[in-house]
């Protein structure tokens, strides 16, 4: 049996000193409070957790300027995963692990916003037990992610002894992943490394950035190009560390978008002529695959229990080899350097 704990978040406001008196306590903090509506603002100033200049009021009060507001918000409780049926991609499955090569526009795990439909609901309806199944998380299983639009192959714990030993694997880089993405632009090197922090865009809360020395965190790109185009390429990439965004990152930051990318870029025309027929092809290129083109190709790693290496690799999906198949037909293909 699990015990709740309830858990609060803490806001402190100052009233600007020319913020117009005559508005309610309540319905000024809803205006200030994200994701929080009057009601449950009510509550908490019903259960003392608000105060003005440290005295407990009702909802009724007037804000002044100068008035200093401490709040306490009990945190929505989390809830739980729940077993879906859906249609999932098993590449391998033994007692201790399962191989997913998984579909791009699926979430991996049940997060604000998509607290159904994702990976780990398809999981719990497909086996009888996850690592971490009995404790107070979303994630069981997971040991890696990759972004919802990203697809390709994830390997997925079933008891606590393997999610352990695979997440050490990650964390000694004694897993090995390519991936393969089509970028705008022709790198000159056939092969390089792409180094730099990363860390939240303090521009674009959403997004990810290559941040100056001293912030972020290290990050290690690998690529090697598989094929080029007029203005594109087809390039494997291998990583030495595994930040948020990582790839897609990198690239933009070095004006390679990865093709397709609608939060970084890569979603327009970056090289080359933007019009008539060229123009249309990528605009129908954009529109039917509607995410980045980057895809988990292959997993390699010793195997927890018996030892053996064992190597995992899938197929580019349709929508990725549409636009290879397109690139090749009408963008002047040259060989390699």
């Amino acid at each position: 049996m699990t015990v709740e704990k309830i858990e609060f978040s803490e806001h402190k406001f100052e009233v600007p000193g020319d913020f117009s008196e005559g508005t309610r306590l309540d319905k000024y903090l809803a205006t200030q409070l994200d994701d929080t509506s009057r009601t449950k603002v009510q509550e908490a100033i019903e259960g003392g957790h608000i105060t003005v200049n440290g005295k407990v009021e009702k909802s009724s009060y007037n804000v002044e300027p100068g008035d200093v507001i401490d709040v306490k918000l009990p945190n929505p409780p989390e809830p739980e995963a729940i077993p879906q049926k859906m249609p999932l991609e098993i590449v391998y499955e033994d007692d201790d692990l399962l191989i997913v090569n998984k579909r791009a526009g699926t979430v991996v795990h049940p997060a604000k916003g998509n607290w159904t439909g994702t990976l780990v609901n398809g999981l719990l309806w497909h086996v009888d037990s996850l690592s971490g199944q009995d404790q107070d998380t979303l994630r069981p299983g997971i040991v890696h992610r990759l972004d919802k639009e990203t697809s390709g192959l994830l390997v997925v714990a079933k008891n606590n002894r393997t999610h352990e030993i695979l997440s050490e694997y990650f964390k000694n880089k004694d897993i090995q992943r390519t991936y393969w993405a089509i970028i705008w632009g022709t790198p000159e090197e056939e092969s390089g490394t792409i180094t730099g922090n990363i860390g939240r865009d303090p521009h674009h809360r959403k997004r990810m950035a290559v941040l100056p020395e001293g912030q972020g965190k290290e990050a290690v790109t690998h690529y090697k190009v598989l094929e080029y185009f007029d203005h594109l390429s087809l390039v494997e990439v291998t990583l030495e560390t595994g930040r948020t965004h990582q790839i897609r990152v990198h690239f933009a930051h070095n004006n390679h978008w990865v093709f397709g990318d609608r939060q970084y870029g890569g979603d327009s025309v970056r090289y080359g002529s933007n019009t008539g027929t060229r123009r249309q092809m990528f605009n129908n290129l954009f529109a039917n695959l509607k995410r980045q083109c980057l895809h988990a190709k292959t997993l390699g790693f010793e195997h927890p229990t018996t030892g053996e290496h064992v190597t995992f690799d899938s197929e580019l999906p349709g929508d990725c080899q549409q636009v290879l198949a397109t690139l090749r037909a009408n963008c002047k293909p040259k060989p390699l350097y």
